[in-house]
């Protein structure tokens, strides 16, 4: 029994991390232009595709994963460059529209560049299993866990230790201030998305040994990872990380003990409670109105 909860309990974790990256993505670009993109799961998408495809073409694995995130950088670069900068003095709603639109086109060009098929990669390290405590664990899943810990402290040293990372920072407080000091904000904003792209395809990579991979693998988990971001605080750098892992532990939890089939109905079914209680989440800022 004690085998089966801490199975049920690391496999949580290692989903969790995923969406954890993935609601870090949408905080990044929410914080330094407020926008909600939508198109953040196709980033999880074009990493894992695009490493198998490279290491199909017989380059090493470690080649093949650092094309592939530069690859999803350039891919992040893009839609800040040419679909949200055109508009950006559109409302919020076309924006997130926008955004959808961007998510629909780079899933359609992944269909027709790797078809509908799934692929599968090989995990990083052994295919032997691993025994915790009686739990039978995949190796991957320590990468896993072990990767999202390193970009959430390179993330945490990058805003509080390096003048690029401050600048995002002060963008996402008052962008006209910012403007004023002399802080180039267009860079800056293309900078997050960019870092927004390499989190997302960083994550897709990490499971796509655990999950497989398609071109439309990015649906469910960026939708997941807003749903982690949104539990968390959206905003809220530890709101994204506690949301995800929270998010990830319920969903392994329920589809363990109850069902498989439950598992994302659960999922969203936290949202609604959350926000029902607390609108702005567990990490959320409180905002006070004058009127």
């Amino acid at each position: 029994m004690f085998a089966e909860f801490i199975q049920y309990l690391f496999t949580g974790v290692t989903i969790g991390a995923t969406y954890a990256l993935v609601a870090l993505g949408f905080t990044l670009i929410y914080n330094s232009s407020h926008v909600i993109n939508f198109a953040q799961g196709e980033f999880l998408m074009v990493g894992g595709m695009a490493t198998v495809s490279f290491m199909g073409m017989g380059l090493p694995m470690p080649v093949s994963i650092v094309l592939a995130v530069l690859l999803a950088g350039v891919i992040g670069i893009c839609l800040q460059r040419f679909a949200i900068a055109p508009a950006k003095k559109a409302d919020v709603v076309t924006l997130i529209i926008i955004t959808i639109g961007a998510s629909i086109f780079i899933r359609g060009v992944a269909q027709l560049v790797w078809g509908k098929q799934y692929h599968v990669m090989e995990n990083f390290s052994t295919d032997e299993p691993i025994l915790v405590l009686g739990a039978v664990l995949n190796s991957q899943s320590f990468w896993v866990v072990g990767i999202g810990a390193v970009l959430v402290v390179a993330l945490v040293l990058f805003f509080s230790r390096t003048m690029t990372g401050k600048a995002i920072l002060a963008t996402s407080m008052n962008k006209d201030a910012a403007r004023l000091v002399g802080i180039r904000t267009e860079m800056v904003l293309m900078l997050a998305f960019m870092l927004s792209a390499l989190l997302g395809s960083v994550a897709g990579i990490i499971v796509a040994p655990i999950t497989f991979t398609s071109y439309d693998i990015g649906i469910m988990l960026g939708l997941k990872g807003f749903v982690a971001a949104a539990l968390g605080g959206l905003g809220s750098g530890v709101g994204a990380i506690v949301g995800g892992l929270m998010l990830g532990i319920v969903e392994a939890m329920t589809a363990g003990y109850i069902s498989s089939d439950y598992k994302d109905a659960v999922a969203f079914s936290m949202i609604l409670i959350v926000l029902f209680f607390m609108p702005r989440g567990l990490f959320g800022s409180r905002v006070v109105e004058r009127v």
